[in-house]
Order: C-alpha cells, then sequence, then structure tokens
C-alpha cells in the first residue's frame, strides 16, 4: 500500500515539475514584456519569434526528426497525423455543440467552432516534450526526448494545411461584419473592426498577416455563391472577369474555359484559387520534408547524422540551435500573457464552455480515442512516448496562430487574444491534472 502511494506521488511530481519549468520561464517573458516593467520591448519579442521560426524550429525540427524517421517507420507512424484529423473533427463538434448551448453573438458561431476545435499541435507539445525529457529519470527512457520531437514534427504538416484551408475560409468575415462605403460612385468595403495585437500575430508564425490575398479580410465566398444562392445582398458580386486579365477575348482559351464550365464550378475554382495553399512551404514545413528524405535514404542519413558521418559538424551545429527552442517559445508566450485580455464581445458564458470543452472534455475523450486505436492495434507496440504525443494532442489550449489568422481575415481579433489569453492561464491546471492522468495510465500499459 506504502509503495502504491509512494508510486502516485512520483507519477503526479513527475506530471507537475515538468509544468513549472515551463511556468517558470513563462514568467519571467511575463515580467520582461509588462507594461509596468518593459524591460524587453515589444519589437524585441517579435525579432525572436522569427528567429523560432525561421532557425531554431526548423533545426529542431530537422535534426530530431532526421535522425528518428526511417521509411519503416513513416509506414507505422501513420496514425500521428489521422490523429491530428481526428481531435479536430472531434474538437469541432464539440464547439458546435458550445455554440448551441452558449448562444454567442451570430457573427462569432463559426469562431467558436474553429477555437474550439483546432489545439496548438506545434510550439506547445514540443515545449511539453523537452521539459519532460529533461530530467534523466523520465519515464520513457533514454530516447524521450529524440522520438518526441520526432512524433510531434511528424504531425505538423497536416496543421498547417488545415489551417491555410479550413481554417483560412471557416475565419472569413461574416457579412454583417462589413460596412458599406459609397465615395464617388465606387463601393468600398471597410472593416468595422481593426484591432491589433502584434505580439499574438508573432507568436507562433511570423509573417502570417503579409500571406493574405486581396480577398483575405473580405466575405469573399458568401459574395461568390451570393447569386446561386438567390439571396439578396446589397454587397456586389464577384467580377469574374478580372481573372482573365488581358486575355479576356472571345476568342481566348480562358473566355472558351469560362463558357463551357457551369457556374458552381467556375465559382469554386475562383475559391480554390484564392486559397493561400501555397504558403504552406514555410522553413518548419521545408524541414520536415528534408528531414524525411534524409531520413528515408539509408546513403544520405549516413552521410549527415551520425558520429562519423562527413556531415555531423553542420548537424551537430544545428543541434545547439536547436536548444534554444523551448525557452524562447515559453519567453514568447510570456509576452504575449503580458499583454492581458482584451475586451471581448463573445461572452462570459461562450468563453467558459470553449475553455472547458477545449480544455477538460475532450482530452476525456483522447484518452478513449487513443485506448481503442491501443485495442485494434493501430499505434506502435510498447512506445509510451508515442501514446504521450497522441494524447497531447486533444489536451493542449486553442493554437496561438488561430490570433494570427483573425487578424489576416480581420475577424474576431479582439475575442481571439482575450480566449488564448484565458486559456492559457487555465491550461497550467488541466495540463498538470491530464499529464498526470497519461502518466498514470502509460505505466500500466
Amino acid at each position: 500500500m506504502d509503495q502504491r502511494m509512494r508510486s502516485a506521488s512520483d507519477n503526479l511530481l513527475s506530471a507537475v515539475v515538468p509544468l513549472l519549468k515551463l511556468l517558470c520561464l513563462t514568467v519571467i517573458g511575463l515580467i520582461l514584456a509588462h507594461p509596468r516593467t518593459q524591460i524587453i520591448p515589444r519589437a524585441t519579442f517579435k525579432l525572436l519569434s522569427k528567429l523560432v521560426f525561421a532557425l531554431f524550429l526548423p533545426c529542431l525540427i530537422f535534426v530530431h526528426l532526421g535522425q528518428s524517421v526511417t521509411l519503416d517507420d513513416v509506414l507505422l507512424w501513420w496514425f500521428v497525423p489521422v490523429n491530428v484529423l481526428i481531435s479536430t473533427a472531434i474538437g469541432c463538434a464539440l464547439g458546435y455543440i458550445v455554440a448551441l448551448i452558449c448562444r454567442p453573438p451570430p457573427q462569432f458561431f463559426r469562431f467558436t467552432v474553429i477555437m474550439t476545435g483546432f489545439g496548438n499541435t506545434g510550439n506547445l507539445p514540443i515545449a511539453i516534450v523537452g521539459s519532460v525529457c529533461h530530467s534523466s529519470d523520465n519515464p520513457f527512457g533514454p530516447g524521450c526526448h529524440r522520438t518526441g520531437i520526432a512524433y510531434v514534427s511528424f504531425a505538423q504538416w497536416v496543421a498547417v494545411i488545415l489551417v491555410y484551408t479550413f481554417v483560412y475560409h471557416m475565419m472569413e468575415p461574416p457579412m454583417e461584419y462589413y460596412e458599406i462605403v459609397s465615395e464617388d460612385n465606387e463601393i468600398v468595403e471597410e472593416p468595422i473592426n481593426n484591432i491589433s495585437m502584434p505580439l499574438l500575430h508573432e507568436a507562433e508564425w511570423p509573417g502570417i498577416v503579409d500571406k493574405g490575398t486581396r480577398h483575405s479580410k473580405k466575405p469573399f465566398i458568401a459574395r461568390v455563391f451570393m447569386s446561386i444562392s438567390g439571396s439578396s445582398n446589397t454587397f456586389p458580386d464577384i467580377d469574374f472577369s478580372e481573372e482573365g486579365g488581358a486575355d479576356v477575348g472571345p476568342s481566348s482559351p480562358k473566355s472558351l474555359r469560362c463558357l463551357a464550365e457551369p457556374k458552381v464550378i467556375r465559382r469554386i475554382r475562383v475559391v480554390a484559387e484564392e486559397t493561400p495553399i501555397r504558403h504552406i512551404l514555410q522553413p518548419p514545413t521545408i524541414a520536415s520534408l528534408l528531414a524525411l528524405i534524409v531520413g528515408m535514404v539509408p546513403v544520405l542519413k549516413d552521410f549527415v547524422f551520425g558520429y562519423d558521418a562527413p556531415l555531423s559538424f553542420i548537424t551537430d551545429s544545428l543541434d545547439i540551435l536547436a536548444g534554444a527552442v523551448v525557452p524562447s517559445v515559453m519567453l514568447i508566450l510570456g509576452g504575449m500573457l503580458a499583454e492581458g485580455p482584451n475586451d471581448s464581445a463573445l461572452g462570459i458564458r461562450t468563453t467558459i464552455g470553449i475553455t472547458i470543452a477545449r480544455l477538460v472534455v475532450l482530452p476525456m475523450i483522447g484518452i478513449v480515442v487513443v485506448a481503442l486505436a491501443d485495442k485494434w492495434h493501430l499505434l506502435i507496440e510498447g512506445d509510451q512516448m508515442y501514446r504521450f504525443v497522441l494524447l497531447l494532442q486533444y489536451t493542449t489550449p486553442s493554437a496561438i496562430l488561430l490570433g494570427a489568422i483573425a487578424s489576416l481575415r480581420n475577424y474576431a481579433v479582439k475575442e481571439a487574444s482575450a480566449l488564448l489569453f484565458w486559456q492559457h492561464i487555465c491550461a497550467v491546471v488541466s495540463l498538470s491534472l491530464y499529464i498526470a492522468i497519461y502518466f498514470k495510465l502509460l505505466s500500466y500499459v
């Protein structure tokens, strides 16, 4: 009995201590960036986030994923990206239920669904894995850090594709969010909400706000399909003649294609062309692709990785840079939280509903999903870190990247910053609780 109690207390301690380490780093960032102290200006945190995004994080992904992955591993790890899709689908379903129960303002219905469905699958799980594996007595063995980072990195490309397709369009500003201003017989659309929060925008994906198209801040899809639905609205329809440019003569190939194309298909094509999927090739994604290519080709892997590899001095240098990811990410998070929550029109009831669904209910469902996957032999046999990363995908707060998307689309920027603030405050407790539960469950697997 005494040994069982000691084991339970050890599991709790092993779960709480890594988060306390991360919390200390976050508090330091909060103190450095707090408006009353301003020891380090906001611009410095923005530059630090760019370093993380363009240098530190790609180095971390390349070194750890490249060393760990093989062609056989890619076939074995298939459930990691699939689990991202499952967790997102379940989260969006929960968000829909929250929206029905809590009844947020109509313009924030889709926002409620997205903020509940999409968790942080990148920087925060990497920081948690790094902190858990930092001590020598971690419950996952000596290869804990390398394999954990590899699993997290392997799932990132799915999240990036979802952000630039599904999330991008779901976060489109509703029609009622805009007002029509008529000047000199020209109709101009002006956004009502123009609140910005720089650190929030730069925290995970610097420069994403500059990746928009000419329709990013407009209700694009609604206007494209408005004539099909037959709804009457004062907003002008999209001028499809613009897409042809100079080549729009009656005998041009583009005009012939448009004449032969059904109206619905043509409008779907226009929406697809305006989707900024081309921006998925960012430094972390490129590092993941390079790591997979090098890791799956034994000749290249032996040339780049290993003590006797000709390019080992380069990978060692990259590994040194990779060590800056965890402290930098947590300092940036602290700087973001130092700005405090903005005023939000979302409502307290909806904010609490999203937070409970994301941080309390979804992890419970995640335990069931991972347990069923394990029972059906879909997971790697005996690999506890693999299961831990899968469970983490259900446990993290909403992705900070959603704040940048909100700014990119000029939709619910204040509400995103306030919700992310309160979720990350509450996540200190929920993450500690669930990581302790995961350690307990994984000790019996």
